[in-house]
């Protein structure tokens, strides 16, 4: 990432009251970027994004993205040259629960967005962030490529299946000009973080019930994922958008992984172990009977094209991004009233991040 790319640069962020975008938001503050954001009202509480107080020094409007007005005015006005689209319906859990708004905002309002920027020339690129989980899983559990076929299964999965498709419709049939935005997909790992207090995801699970001293029961011990830190992600989403920007920016507008080295990609189980060990005292792991949702057993991700073409590499291994991960958490039950300080803390952590080599 080069911060003199983005210093004075107007960026369009859909969902950043959510917690990836949250930290999105954050990022390119302290960069210097102009913000506009416009998502939905906090969709947890508490939240990262008010415990961090992400509104400030940003323009921040709240709105639904499956109403095309709002969002093509808001956009139309920011007048943004960059768009991050990360706005969703975030869960598998809430997929099943609510699969037709899940639909209606993962591709509807995906669709929506992609029309407001036909309508505003100063957007130049934009990327919208999809799933890991829009890919055929592989039986034998091999690391997923972007070429690979897309079909996710249960309900949250599809309708990121629908965007990626809806996505490369949209890019060839109307941003195909030399002259047009160049569109592209990221499908990132399971990201983990300091202020996701999400329901039915295992790190929040996780410090729930360290913190209470409970035993936090698994659902899916053998179940494997692409754990990383959500700044990994976002690393990847920021170069992503230099490159759309640069002279040959037309051939990188197409669909990217973003995920951690083999070695990190572990078992629900293997992650809570050493969530464990990292926490100390009583914290203590056991496994539940029931699993209430279908859910993928296995899902890699091949991240070599980012590495080779971007020159996007993770900076923490898995231990690394579990320990900033507790101890954001820590830092937030010693002292949750204190926003000024968890502001600074999320900051700081962006910062040893970016010095990390």
């Amino acid at each position: 990432m080069n911060p003199d790319f983005w210093k004075g640069r107007k960026v369009f962020i859909t969902g950043h009251t959510g917690f990836k975008g949250a930290w999105l938001a954050l990022w390119l503050q302290k960069v210097g970027a102009g913000v506009t954001a416009f998502s939905l009202a906090p969709p947890t509480q508490p939240s990262l994004f008010e415990a961090a107080q992400v509104a400030q020094g940003i323009t921040s409007i709240h709105g639904d993205i499956r109403d095309y007005a709002a969002l093509g005015t808001a956009l139309h006005d920011s007048g943004a040259s960059i768009v991050f689209h990360l706005a969703a319906q975030a869960t598998v859990a809430d997929g099943y629960r609510f699969a037709r708004d899940t639909f209606a905002t993962n591709v509807t309002g995906t669709l929506n967005l992609l029309d407001a920027i036909r309508e505003c020339p100063a957007v130049e690129a934009a990327i919208v962030v999809t799933s890991d989980k829009c890919y055929v899983p592989s039986p034998a559990g091999v690391p997923l490529r972007e070429g690979d076929p897309l079909g996710g299964k249960d309900p949250y999965s599809a309708s990121k299946s629908c965007a990626e498709i809806a996505t490369t419709s949209w890019r060839e049939s109307f941003f195909n000009a030399d002259d047009s935005p160049r569109i592209a997909t990221a499908r990132a790992g399971n990201v983990i973080g300091g202020g996701d207090w999400a329901a039915h995801r295992l790190l929040p699970d996780i410090v729930r019930a360290f913190h209470a001293g409970n035993v936090l029961s698994l659902r899916m011990p053998e179940a494997i994922r692409p754990w990383q830190h959500v700044l990994e992600a976002l690393a990847g989403y920021l170069l992503l958008a230099e490159h759309l920007c640069g002279k040959d920016g037309a051939r990188h507008a197409q669909a990217w992984n973003f995920g951690p080295a083999e070695s990190d990609q572990l078992t629900v189980g293997e992650v809570a172990e050493r969530c464990a060990r990292i926490w100390g005292g009583n914290a203590r792991v056991d496994v539940a009977k029931t699993n209430f949702q279908k859910e993928t057993e296995t899902l890699r991700l091949d991240a070599t094209h980012a590495r080779t073409a971007l020159g996007w590499n993770p900076r923490w291994n898995a231990d690394q991004a579990l320990h900033q991960t507790l101890d954001w958490y820590r830092a937030w039950y010693a002292g949750s009233s204190d926003s000024a300080g968890i502001r600074a803390l999320t900051l700081a952590q962006i910062d040893h991040y970016t010095a990390t080599t």
